[in-house]
């Protein structure tokens, strides 16, 4: 498996960012929310809170250096992807009548990109302080020269074998997301989704480091307070404010 390493706070407007890279695969992610339904045809269940994800490969990324159209297929296809998968884990009903913006970037891509993003995006969300049921970790493995492989790079993943995409709840030992590119016979496709899923729970555990009171990363306001559970309780009586107003403008209105 290649080397991993995430980071929070990268973008200092947002309520949450990360960046996550995965050998030379590097993933921006930012969170915005929970916050007031921007567009209310958007929200089909105003007992939940509305997820929005927006995908999008930087154009110096990759070798190819060609334009691509905003909402081409592929970054519709991978936002609608990182949406549902992180609907997995966030608690949305804590949320009602509010939205959650998620933005993903790729600076850098070199294979494995659907995993870094959903990675990056939940280190994000997890720095905003959005409540999750757990965390989501994704991680890839492929088939190659009869050989079952972890986390693969772009030049290996451009071989032609087939590869499993899987996204777990780690804790919860839950799969969120499972996606294959090719058939693959039944004792060989067990193996490398048992790669794929061992993969997730190493990601998991260094999320975890980053996240907790005890990660490295954390730092502390006083001696006895988690930065962590501050900006938990700031984003809690965020959003008993946030339901608490449309609330009282609806009551106004009848």
């Amino acid at each position: 498996m290649r080397q991993f390493k995430g980071e929070v706070g990268v973008v200092a407007r947002a309520d949450g960012s990360a960046l996550f890279e995965m050998g030379n695969t590097r993933v921006i992610a930012a969170v915005y929310g929970p916050r007031e339904v921007q567009n209310k045809g958007q929200q089909v269940n105003n007992k939940e809170a509305l997820v929005r994800c927006e995908y999008r490969m930087a154009e110096f990324s990759t070798g190819d250096r060609r334009r691509k159209p905003k909402g081409d297929r592929r970054s519709t296809e991978i936002s609608l992807v990182i949406r549902q998968t992180m609907e997995a884990s966030i608690l949305t009903h804590l949320m009602p009548r509010s939205q959650i913006d998620i933005f993903v970037q790729v600076l850098q891509a070199d294979g494995g990109t659907r995993s870094a993003c959903i990675n990056a995006a939940t280190l994000a969300l997890a720095d905003a302080g959005i409540p999750m049921r757990d965390i989501v970790t994704s991680c890839s493995a492929g088939y190659l020269c009869s050989t079952p492989l972890l986390d693969l790079n772009y030049v290996e993943d451009s071989a032609g074998g087939p590869d499993v995409t899987v996204g777990i709840l780690a804790k919860m030992d839950k799969v969120t997301l499972l996606q294959m590119d090719a058939k693959l016979p039944m004792d060989t496709f067990e193996n490398v989704m048992g790669l794929a899923i061992e993969g997730c729970k190493a990601i998991a555990t260094h999320i975890r480091e980053k996240i907790e009171p005890e990660g490295s990363l954390v730092q502390r306001l006083t001696p006895e307070v988690p930065k962590s559970w501050c900006n938990r309780a700031v984003r809690l009586f965020s959003i008993v404010f946030l339901v608490l107003g449309v609330y009282l403008k609806e009551k106004d209105i009848n």
